[in-house]
């Protein structure tokens, strides 16, 4: 199938959704998906062959018309995309409030996200990340509550900023490279003689992109997006399992045209490192269980971005890897907490108790989850998280294992739901929810066992996973669960800090400070290592 239906027919099918009515139309779209997971593999296994694929909508040369282009690593996100989209329809199909105009929108959001991954323009992906935004935040405001609605126009408002900056940063590419194809840019980039031109166009463009994948500081909207009150939990799924998958993406393909260029791995390197930090410190602080999720999100790309800067192939794919397996336990334990708070009717991780034996079956597949995303030994994070490690020195290897340890400490606090009881009956979950979080458990129980082969077969590279290394690497998870737990049975509710954290919450002009903050930061340390 031409790659730009994978664009286009989601958004077709939308139309029909809404024109048709969500009582007829929703299992048409459920078809229209099982056809579109279809297309989306032969697709994969076309490129896993043969290589690449770039298609010039209209037959312009390339550089003039719109080019679409399809590498192993687009194919597999947009496999993924929809994948877990599928995933989500299925879930709460049986909801209400999955009307014409939800179905419409979020049918949307599908194929703008597949385009984001596919566009090699990047005027495209100017238009189709303002395009998603919109959509975004007409979805966290759907159910028009007050506070919903608030985060919603923050989101948009700051997103909006953000983007004006990548679109100054396309002008600027344009006006020296005269094309605004990326692999036309990638082309002229060594015949650059003076590097300083590159600076502004490029703390322009990578200032959105830190936003987008929520790089400190500029992460403060992510919790507002993900974890709104009345956001509905498929939402709040998509929004930490892919949309923000979009930004690391774009990341990725931003550093692949300016890294041989301008160095900036060390930056990131950093930078990928106190974001992971600050995530898991704002989650310890959090009390609203959708809120210690978000922020963990933060943390989670914090990590990514530290393992795709430090220099090392293993490291490299053990973070494309990681991408993957995130979306995956990130988008249980936001449906499964939507079932928690349907049936407790409290988001205050205060107040809810007794979930293992209220609902055995959401209990067990949350905590298949909490065993992938702390790297629980042959679950998938252990993995990812192997690998990343893999091309560490013992400095950066320190900082991986507090990393991880933060991560430990967010789910042992996130694990209290289970303990206790509760005098009510056990709680059943309708018959499409269990298949759907089964199926997602058992990817992350999979994605473990088989972990290496799955990265060789996904990405076509060779990697080995040393017993004595994974053996080591399980001797530490364990060390830091025992220390996660002694730490929040004994320490946590006597740090004051916490509390004060949790009471922070940017206003949109501070939001907006933290994005010319970024600029200019990034930018006085590019002229600095270009003098």
């Amino acid at each position: 199938m031409p790659l730009f239906w994978f664009v286009l027919l989601p958004i077709l099918i939308g139309v029909l959704t809404y024109l048709l009515g969500a009582d007829k139309s929703k299992y048409l779209t459920l078809f229209f998906q099982a056809f579109f997971l279809a297309m989306a593999f032969i697709n994969f296994s076309n490129i896993k062959l043969q290589g690449a694929v770039s298609e010039n909508l209209g037959g312009f040369p390339q550089g003039i018309g719109i080019t679409l282009y399809c590498d192993n690593i687009a194919s597999v996100l947009m496999l993924l995309n929809i994948f877990l989209f599928t995933c989500m329809i299925v879930f709460n199909i049986h909801k209400n409030y999955m009307n014409k105009l939800f179905l419409f929108l979020f049918l949307i959001l599908q194929g703008l996200l597949n385009g984001i991954f596919l566009s090699n323009d990047l005027f495209n992906l100017y238009v189709l990340i303002d395009l998603a935004t919109i959509v975004v935040s007409i979805l966290i405001m759907f159910k028009k509550d007050s506070r919903s609605i608030y985060d919603g126009m923050v989101y948009l408002l700051v997103n909006i900023v953000a983007m004006l900056f990548f679109l100054l940063g396309v002008g600027y590419v344009y006006k020296i490279f005269g094309v605004l194809d990326m692999g036309l840019i990638q082309e002229k980039m060594n015949l650059v003689t003076d590097t300083r031109v590159l600076i502004l166009p490029y703390c322009f463009l990578m200032t959105a992109v830190g936003l987008k994948a929520a790089i400190m500081p500029l992460f403060s909207w992510l919790p507002r997006a993900h974890g709104t009150p009345s956001a509905p939990s498929i939402v709040s799924a998509i929004l930490s399992g892919l949309y923000v998958k979009g930004g690391l993406y774009l990341f990725i393909r931003i550093q692949n045209i300016f890294e041989p260029t301008l160095k900036t791995q060390s930056l990131f390197l950093l930078l990928g490192f106190f974001t992971a930090i600050v995530g898991f410190i704002f989650a310890l602080s959090q009390t609203d269980i959708k809120l210690i999720l978000a922020y963990h999100t933060v943390s989670q790309i914090g990590l990514i971005i530290f393992g795709l800067s430090i220099g090392h192939i293993e490291s490299y794919w053990g973070s494309i890897y990681h991408i993957l397996n995130h979306a995956v336990f990130k988008s249980v334990l936001f449906l499964t907490a939507g079932i928690i708070i349907e049936v407790y009717q409290t988001r205050d991780i205060r107040l809810i108790q007794g979930v293992f034996k209220r609902m055995p079956f959401v209990s067990i597949i949350t905590i298949i989850a909490i065993l992938g995303i702390t790297g629980a030994p042959l679950f998938n994070g252990s993995i990812s998280k192997y690998f990343i490690q893999r091309g560490t020195t013992s400095l950066l290897e320190y900082g991986l294992i507090i990393i991880n340890l933060g991560t430990v400490m967010s789910f042992v606090k996130y694990s209290s739901i289970f303990k206790g009881s509760i005098d009510a009956p056990v709680h059943k979950i309708p018959v499409n929810q269990k298949v759907v979080t089964s199926l997602l458990a058992g990817i992350c129980f999979l994605g473990g066992i088989f972990g290496a082969k799955m990265i060789g077969y996904l990405f076509n590279v060779t990697v080995i996973v040393s017993f004595a290394g994974y053996v080591q690497k399980s001797v530490i998870y364990i060390i830091s669960l025992i220390v996660g737990f002694l730490f929040y049975k004994y320490a946590y509710k006597r740090i004051p800090l916490f509390k004060k954290i949790r009471d922070i919450e940017l206003s949109f002009p501070s939001l907006c400070l933290s994005i010319v903050v970024f600029f200019s930061g990034l930018l006085a340390y590019m002229m600095i290592i270009t003098a």
